[in-house]
């Protein structure tokens, strides 16, 4: 797996796929929610693409690790979010579903990149 920039990883094009779908959704939210779940969604969807960002630029590979889990936490923050959204009906089943089946793919692929990272640290 060579990589030469974290703009080539596939899970940080990923994130950022992710973050310019849920930024048009929420977006579309009700003006009263602006600065509530409007907010924490679009900050919880930036965050994973920053830390992915982030942990590449660390070394050594455990910091890039960990970065890569707070990357996966923002990930499920972003679900809940999504969930109170579909609760609240500002966005429907079908948006809510694509959405998090996006998310969830993401967090599997991070998965599989911290492995990746662990097996790099032990081979080192």
């Amino acid at each position: 797996m060579e990589v030469t920039g974290f703009e080539n990883l596939e899970i940080y094009k990923r994130s950022i796929e992710l973050r310019k779908k849920t930024f048009k959704i929420a977006n579309l939210f009700p003006k009263e929610e602006k600065y509530n779940l409007t907010d924490q969604i679009i900050r919880s969807t930036r965050k994973c693409p920053s830390n992915i960002a982030e942990g590449y630029g660390r070394y050594p590979y455990q910091e890039n690790i960990q970065f890569c889990r707070i990357a996966r936490g923002s990930l499920c923050e972003t679900v809940d979010h999504l969930t109170c959204a579909l609760e609240c009906d500002y966005i429907t089943e079908e948006e809510y579903s694509t959405l998090k089946e996006q998310t969830t793919t993401l967090i599997k692929m991070i998965n599989g990149y911290i492995r990746y990272l662990k097996t790099r640290k032990q081979q080192d």
